[in-house]
């Protein structure tokens, strides 16, 4: 069953920021509080203890995934990518590419950093595939078949956070089938992820495009969104970290790499562009169509610009966040009946929903 994140108590608004972070902190060494403790009499070294079964499981699995985590910084920041192919594909988020169209690319294994160009997004799914110049000593990560996800795996969360190249974190999966939003900004439409991970695996900023790890060593998701508390002051909520799954980023990954765009999103869409309306309470009341595309279910509905809807299958649909949300939990072909306010007059109108195209 799907949930919004909408229907979590403690979560509020998304945070996409997990992608770019400052420029300096992609062009400068990260540095670290040290802390000292009291001299003592020298004492004799304890023998190191053999590693227990987990711990050597963590150890066996960075050491085989790391090498394919890269750290791509562009004009405006830093984020993560990982390694699709020998030909010098990786596959990142969109909000990591953001307007760029040249980066570079540094592999944690070292090395002078790569040229690197971006080869298609796909924003509405916060997706890019970028191809390096020099595909040398690249090595492709494994990627799992995310349907077969388990809530309470041992899950590793692979990237760049604060510019701290190959850092790691671990946790669980804490849910499966999330439909998160992302705030809009220059670098992002606001893209919505349906059959989103949840992970208590800490996501910080650089982490954005990197790697989610089972314990076999595969790829199960790229790392995109933290949650954020309005009761911390709109930080990020600890322990609640958003992915996209592996099977959604291969899929159009695969097509980018072999057709050089996104031919077929499977997401539907109803066919407007529209924008959240303000109540003259200062507070949203519906989205507002400002245009229909053609041939589309909203067209053939008969929805106009002008409309504003409130509704999907009864459901409010106040922002474009809503509306988003709403429409991702169905396929294209599904029937949704459309709540909305025409001339001042409620109506409401059944939907065929068309299948979303890429830009």
């Amino acid at each position: 069953m799907r949930e919004t994140v909408a229907g979590l108590a403690a979560t509020a608004v998304l945070l996409a920021g997990c992608g770019p972070a400052p420029t300096t902190t992609a062009t400068t060494t990260p540095t670290a509080t040290h802390t000292t403790a009291p001299r003592t009499a020298p004492t004799s070294a304890a023998p190191t203890a053999p590693a227990q079964p987990l711990e050597a499981a963590y150890e066996r699995v960075i050491s085989q995934v790391l090498p394919s985590i890269v750290q791509i910084t562009t004009p405006v920041g830093l984020g993560s990518g990982i390694v699709y192919d020998t030909k010098g594909h990786i596959v990142t988020n969109a909000h990591v590419v953001g307007q760029a169209k040249e980066m570079t690319v540094t592999l944690a294994t070292g090395g002078p950093p790569r040229k690197a160009k971006l080869v298609k997004a796909f924003p509405a799914g916060d997706l890019a595939v970028i191809k390096v110049d020099d595909a040398n000593r690249l090595r492709p990560a494994t990627f799992a078949d995310s349907s077969k996800l388990r809530v309470g795996q041992i899950v590793l969360a692979m990237g760049n956070p604060l510019g701290f190249s190959g850092s790691v974190t671990n946790g669980i999966v804490s849910a499966l089938g999330r439909t998160v939003s992302e705030p809009q900004n220059p670098d992002s439409p606001g893209a919505t992820i349906a059959g989103a991970i949840q992970t208590s695996a800490a996501i910080n900023p650089g982490n954005s495009g990197g790697a989610l790890v089972d314990l076999s060593g595969h790829v199960i998701g790229i790392p995109t969104l933290a949650a954020t508390d309005p009761d911390l002051g709109g930080g990020a909520a600890p322990g609640i970290g958003f992915a996209i799954p592996s099977n959604t980023a291969t899929d159009i990954a695969q097509q980018i790499v072999t057709q050089g765009r996104v031919t077929n999103t499977h997401r539907a869409a109803l066919g407007i562009r529209g924008s959240t309306v303000i109540s003259a309470q200062g507070q949203p009341s519906g989205v507002g169509v400002i245009s229909v595309q053609p041939k589309t279910g909203a067209a053939q509905a008969g929805i106009r610009p002008g409309d504003i809807i409130v509704s999907i299958d009864g459901k409010d649909t106040l922002t474009m966040a809503d509306l988003a949300e709403n429409i991702s939990t169905h396929k294209p072909g599904d029937r949704v009946s459309v709540g909305l306010i025409r001339d001042n007059r409620q109506k409401t109108v059944t939907v065929t929903l068309s299948e979303l195209q890429p830009d």
